[in-house]
């Protein structure tokens, strides 16, 4: 749904546009400074990079007009920033990261991981897409939406909620967003941490799927031991995994946990209206993600396996000599799942079932421990209707000049289902990553049009969410927002 442009919208349009022009060279240029900083959760030599980048974020937000505070999360931090105009008014709180996975800097082809450089069109540096860029975006799209001529009369509060955590699945935001409740309280919650569908189809993504990860770890020999020797009467750890990681899927796509489809919620015919709607080709999609092939569950087109139907990957696989061969039978082998939830399936119940699946087929004779990380786990959410999803489609249109055909998913995952009910405020979806940014591999990147625009986005949101809120929440008492929560 979208709303006329009226001279006053048409007017703030302008000066949106003209302001994030001018301001894009700059804007590129501290995210580099940033992108420089290697801020890994999961490595504890780079704790001290954390605190740099905290307080290079924390000093871009003072600049920005917001009062900044740095909380302790483990041994990262957290950045929360504050632009307060009334503390009745409505106010909406952003969500993002900046910490960065690791990365191998002899994959890298374009530049060093953390020596950030501009090439057609991109910005190239880890973190520059995910989730620097996003964050960042937020910053000047609060900069460009009070230089705009209207932006006194728009009584809105916002809140920049920045972690350092992500990337090692937020083992400490719950306890931050409990120790910190009355500061994070908000009416809405805008989750910028996705990915669109593409910079000429900037599609509002409107459902993320939970994600649940597993360890699964066999042993066989009480050590290695020569393979001629023992051979043909000790069991192989490798096979015995390779056996229950082959049963997982059968030769349909379908994913072999017992009951496991029970709880997925079907498609409905508006959802498969709104997926068909958006523009896809396979070799598109293929050039884009650098992959060779589209595979998956049978009777379900790729955007419904993407954005609506669950999905099991193998993210890491271990066991024997990986350099020199000593050709003996490992003592060990151990694969990390990755397992992407449907809406309406339960983590707890996917566990079990996983349990349940892993005992039945793992080959007599193997010991096994199987470790599966429910208390980091996600559920999946999806945006509700109304005023401020047609809110945010609208902002998208003014942002990047072409309004999208339909509404799409986000194929990643993280803590909206924690977020939501921890704040008791409804989440919508706003990032400027893409499918081809190489998130989480080499050579990421951003779209540096993709950026500016994606920043006016956020401006023109902004300036049209203010007086929303002020109808649909006329505080900030978090039991006002409940008309705003999805139901199940």
């Amino acid at each position: 749904m979208s709303a006329d442009n009226t001279p006053t919208e048409q007017h703030a349009h302008d000066h949106v546009g003209a302001y994030i022009t001018s301001h894009t060279p700059d804007m590129l240029q501290r995210l580099a400074a940033w992108v420089a900083i290697p801020s890994i959760a999961a490595d504890p030599e780079r704790r001290s990079d954390l605190v740099r980048s905290a307080r290079w974020l924390a000093g871009e937000m003072r600049d920005a007009g917001f009062t900044a505070t740095i909380f302790e999360t483990g041994d990262s931090h957290a950045v929360f920033g504050e632009f307060i105009v009334d503390p009745s008014a409505p106010t909406v709180l952003v969500y993002s990261h900046h910490d960065v996975r690791h990365a191998k800097p002899e994959q890298w082809k374009e530049t060093k991981p953390f020596t950030p450089v501009v090439r057609d069109g991109r910005l190239y540096g880890r973190g520059a897409s995910d989730a620097k860029g996003q964050a960042l975006a937020h910053v000047w799209g609060a900069r460009a939406h009070r230089a705009t001529p209207d932006s006194a009369r728009i009584p809105l509060n916002i809140k920049l909620l920045i972690e350092g955590e992500e990337e090692i699945g937020s083992p400490h935001l719950a306890e931050l967003l409990d120790t910190q409740r009355e500061r994070f309280t908000c009416d809405v919650i805008v989750f910028s941490d996705t990915v669109q569908w593409s910079v000429d189809v900037p599609a509002p993504v409107t459902s993320m799927r939970g994600i649940l990860t597993a360890t699964l770890t066999v042993t066989g020999p009480a050590k290695d031991v020569h393979s001629g020797v023992a051979s043909g009467v000790t069991v192989n750890p490798a096979l015995a995994l390779a056996t229950v990681l082959g049963r997982l899927q059968d030769p349909s796509g379908r994913i072999m946990l017992p009951n496991f489809y029970d709880d997925v919620a079907p498609l409905t015919p508006q959802r498969k209206e709104e997926l068909e709607a958006i523009p896809y080709d396979d070799e598109d999609w293929l050039a884009r993600t650098d992959t060779r092939v589209v595979v998956g569950e049978a009777g379900f087109t790729p955007k419904e396996r993407l954005w609506a139907r669950p999905a099991i990957e193998v993210i890491s696989l271990l066991s024997g000599d990986t350099e020199l061969s000593r050709s003996v039978i490992p003592a060990e082998a151990s694969a990390t799942l990755s397992i992407r939830i449907a809406a309406n399936q339960r983590i707890s119940t996917v566990a079990e079932q996983l349990r349940v699946f892993v005992a039945r087929e793992m080959p007599r004779g193997a010991a096994y421990t199987l470790t599966v990380d429910e208390d980091l786990a996600q559920e999946a959410y999806t945006s509700p209707e109304g005023p401020v999803l047609d809110a945010l489609e609208h902002a998208l249109e003014l942002g990047y000049g072409t309004s999208a055909p339909g509404r799409v998913g986000n194929a990643g995952g993280g803590p909206a289902d924690l977020l939501t009910q921890k704040l008791g405020a409804p989440i919508y979806f706003l990032g400027t990553g893409l499918p081809e940014d190489n998130w989480h591999a080499d050579d990421e990147s951003i779209n540096i049009r993709m950026l500016s625009q994606g920043t006016a986005a956020i401006a023109h949101l902004w300036n049209t969410l203010g007086g929303i809120l002020s109808v649909e929440t006329p505080s900030s008492d978090p039991e006002a927002s409940v008309g705003l929560l999805p139901t199940d």
